[in-house]
């Protein structure tokens, strides 16, 4: 690896979900100490962020920042993970809009999820892990993927019969992974983190 692509890897860009320009409620310093603070959403691996900007920019929600490395940020002056139930009522309720987003923008990344899915245990395969996906959806996806790799969230829909709006189930296992750190299996939240541990 490159150092270039060294740099580039460890570059954590987030999508805004909430922008509050009087800083956090909870926080206790008086008003004129406080920063404008938010939440985001990291695009690679679907971290949770809260995160402070500088006074003298303004962003809205859905605006892209870098979080990590310090050195890189522009607009975010602190950053640091939370978990879902951190998160503000509005990041919340904005959480489900900027996933659908960041499927819909990434097709070629998500679609290759079904072309890469792997065998968990003997038992559990990755696909099994998204919902409504059974037995017979999973081996009707792999067939079909043996045949000619999917391109498109409307072919696979084409291909494999009974599979609707697989973009929908990728984003519903992202929130259900978001909202519980608990599963046993995280597929999509903090892979790129996994991948970089291996």
């Amino acid at each position: 690896m490159s150092e270039a692509d060294s740099d580039e890897t460890t570059v954590r860009r987030a999508v805004v979900l909430d922008y509050l320009a009087h800083g956090l409620s909870d926080d206790g310093r008086p008003q004129y100490e406080k920063s404008p603070a938010g939440y985001a959403l990291g695009i690679e691996d679907f971290r949770l962020y809260q995160v402070a900007f500088d006074e003298n920019e303004r962003v809205t929600i859905g605006t892209e920042v870098v979080v990590e490395p310090p050195e890189e940020r522009e607009i975010v002056t602190e950053a640091h993970r939370v978990e879902y139930e951190d998160l503000s009522s509005g990041a919340q309720s904005e959480l489900e809009y900027v996933v659908a987003d960041l499927v819909e923008e990434n097709e070629e990344r998500f679609v290759d999820f079904y072309n890469d899915a792997q065998p968990i245990t003997l038992r559990l395969h990755q696909l099994n892990l998204l919902p409504g996906i059974g037995k017979k959806l999973r081996n009707s996806i792999l067939d079909e993927r043996k045949r000619k790799p999917f391109e498109s969230f409307e072919e696979l829909s084409d291909r494999v019969s009974g599979l609707h709006d697989p973009d929908e189930i990728l984003v519903e296992r992202i929130l259900e992974e978001l909202r519980d750190d608990d599963l046993k299996y995280q597929t999509f939240v903090g892979r790129r983190e996994q991948e970089q541990n291996q």
